[in-house]
């Protein structure tokens, strides 16, 4: 069996095999979804090899095998540079959600396990899939446990967050259903790289008047799941209300399915609309940059800071992706992984806090360091490598995305180096009001240390971050053989790009006149 099937089809074995067993062993049941989810990781680790052998921007251990023969929609996976470390990430993630879980999900266990494995199944697919229609059903699988998995196992405001969430992504992705629908009535096919290789040889000529709607249509799911500003405002209600595991899948890896989406699918297949738009996206994802960044420092709530930092930071994903520049673009993908693992960290962190003191109001702790000081130096390095401090997983991601913005237009990197600044004051007032100072007697009786299996959780985030920082290399080369196709895709447009709001609006009048 092709091992990227294999790693695909361990989860939903996992699931499936949950769903038979009695509901009533709650042990056996948290045992066989560690099992499943580490054996997951480790085989994903083989795949590291096959992408580093392959050709820049080939794809390694592809499978195209027809499932839908009437609709010509086939099983077509691959992985690239760009899509193997986020599934990496994804199955990274799933054993240390399994393992924060382990005590504090004490109903519906059963349920909780196998939704969670379901959404790995469903978030792999979506990194592989090399066929649209394939793609969109992984992106609606994925959909469906994190929707229980907040609605079911959240908190107090659990069901109004969860249909927020849920209500957003499906205008998203029905708008993204009608483009895929239009490319293959146009092109008689679901496969991307068939598509991309239409656009190459001529055979496939997109107009700008077709262009746009389909980038828009496509671009709209993607900004959503992001999110970029201004459609972020079902994201503090999700992770306010998830459970700490799923604070984490969905900060980790589900806000990345829409900025692998923007890299995927936006630029390569819409060239002309992705420089066209440029602007006003840079725009947005810089307003987003300093406004998140703005709110979380007057957040009460941690994990709703946590949530705004996200807007913040996920702004420099995007900064990047439109910059066009190879730095930038690298850097933008560097960011998805680095944004994943130290967010993450600060929700199992905040989990952590929550499960002993039953509040997720900052004004209610104080003194932590002095009764949890291994917890108090575990968050501290977290906070510093979300801050971007040097030796540190983000400082990378950011400086090259800050790079890759100064050299297409230096206003651009100058506004969105205010984020970074921000980031630091939001964090380090956090850690100050939490850890220091005096320790409430609800705090000293409440709060304990780490312990083995929340350091087991923690401890290989905290590597992670110090390798990623230290040693980023591992990483870079095979995502620069990946994203420098999707740049050479795009530099044949170079000229139709648009520098100006007004500019842009008049190219769609153009637009709108010639149909």
């Amino acid at each position: 069996m092709n091992l990227l099937t294999l790693v695909l089809g361990i989860p939903l074995a996992g699931f499936l095999i949950l769903l038979v067993l009695p509901k009533e062993n709650y042990e056996l049941i948290r045992r066989i979804a560690l099992l499943v989810s580490v054996t997951a990781f480790f085989l994903s680790l083989g795949l590291v090899s096959p992408v580093w052998q392959a050709a820049p921007g080939d794809y390694a251990l592809e499978v195209d095998a027809p499932w839908i023969t009437t609709l010509r929609i086939h099983y077509h996976a691959g992985i690239d540079g760009i899509s193997l470390w986020l599934v990496l990430l994804s199955t990274f993630l799933t054993p240390v959600c399994v393992l924060i879980s382990w005590r504090s999900i004490a109903s519906k266990v059963k349920g909780f396990f196998a939704f969670l494995l379901l959404l790995e199944f469903g978030l792999i697919g979506v990194f592989v899939s090399l066929d649209l229609f394939l793609f969109y059903v992984f992106w609606e699988v994925s959909l469906v446990p994190m929707y229980f998995l907040i609605g079911v196992w959240g908190h107090e405001r659990r069901i109004y967050a969860a249909v927020k969430f849920f209500l957003y992504t499906m205008v998203g992705s029905l708008l993204m259903l009608v483009g895929i629908i239009w490319l293959y009535n146009r092109t008689g096919t679901f496969d991307l790289p068939a598509i991309l290789g239409m656009i190459s040889d001529g055979r496939l000529n997109l107009t700008h008047a077709e262009q746009i709607p389909l980038f828009l249509a496509f671009f709209l799911a993607f900004a959503i799941k992001v999110p970029i500003f201004p459609l972020h405002t079902w994201l503090p209600d999700a992770h306010v209300e998830a459970p700490s595991a799923g604070s984490v899948m969905l900060a980790s890896v589900m806000l990345k399915m829409g900025t692998y989406g923007l890299v995927r699918f936006c630029l390569p297949l819409f060239p002309l609309a992705s420089r066209a738009c440029a602007p006003w996206i840079i725009t947005l994802a810089i307003i987003g940059i300093i406004y998140g960044a703005l709110v979380a420092m007057v957040q009460p709530n941690m994990k709703k800071l946590v949530a705004y930092s996200s807007v913040s930071h996920l702004g420099f994903v995007v900064l990047g992706v439109f910059s066009f520049t190879q730095i930038g673009m690298d850097g933008a993908v560097y960011q998805m992984l680095n944004h994943g693992v130290s967010t993450g960290a600060l929700f199992v962190l905040v989990g952590y806090m929550y499960d002993r003191r039953h509040s997720l109001e900052i004004a209610d702790y104080g003194g932590v360091a002095t009764v949890a000081p291994w917890l108090s130096t575990a968050f501290m390095i977290t906070m510093l490598a979300s801050i971007g401090l040097p030796t540190l997983n983000n400082f990378i991601g950011e400086y090259l995305v800050l790079q890759g913005a100064a050299q297409e237009n230096f206003t651009w990197a100058v506004f969105a180096a205010i984020g970074v600044i921000l980031s630091a004051c939001y964090m380090l007032w956090l850690y100050q009001r939490v850890f220091f100072g005096d320790t409430p007697e609800a705090v000293a009786s409440h709060m304990s240390d780490l312990r083995i299996r929340e350091m087991a959780a923690m401890v290989p985030l905290i590597v992670l971050m110090v390798w990623m920082g230290m040693a980023s290399q591992t990483f870079l080369p095979s995502i620069g053989a990946s994203t420098a196709a999707v740049i050479e895709r795009t530099e044949a447009v170079k000229e139709i790009r648009v520098e100006s709001g007004a500019s842009l609006l008049a190219k769609v009048k153009e637009i709108w006149h010639a149909r």
